[in-house]
């Protein structure tokens, strides 16, 4: 991970215990990278570029795009497994806030 810790991680989902660590790694660098690719920071290969977003931002990010992160993985750590087309939710309108001021367009 490149901007969230394990701590952060673990306010976030209210958990004590060191348990589960290797998932909540990759919940967290699920979630880094799914929001690069969402505000637009792609590669030459065009994947998601966690590194070129944190370049953007002088290596800190902004409050709202770190709470937008934490909310990724607490979906990716509640719904560990793939929805069915008739669970698919919307964006929450929350995360949208969050996160539509940072956008490239």
């Amino acid at each position: 991970m490149k901007f969230l810790t394990i701590d952060k991680i673990k306010q976030q989902l209210r958990l004590d215990c060191t348990c589960e660590a290797e998932l909540l790694e990759d919940c967290g660098n699920s979630a880094e990278e799914t929001l690069a690719g969402y505000l637009g920071y792609m590669d030459e290969k065009n994947h998601p570029s966690v590194d070129k977003m944190l370049e953007d931002f002088d290596g800190k990010m902004p409050y709202s795009l770190m709470q937008a992160a934490k909310m990724l993985v607490d979906v990716g750590y509640q719904y560990r497994s793939p929805v069915s087309m008739q669970t698919l939710s919307v964006v929450p309108y929350s995360f949208d806030l969050l996160v539509k001021p940072y956008v490239k367009l």
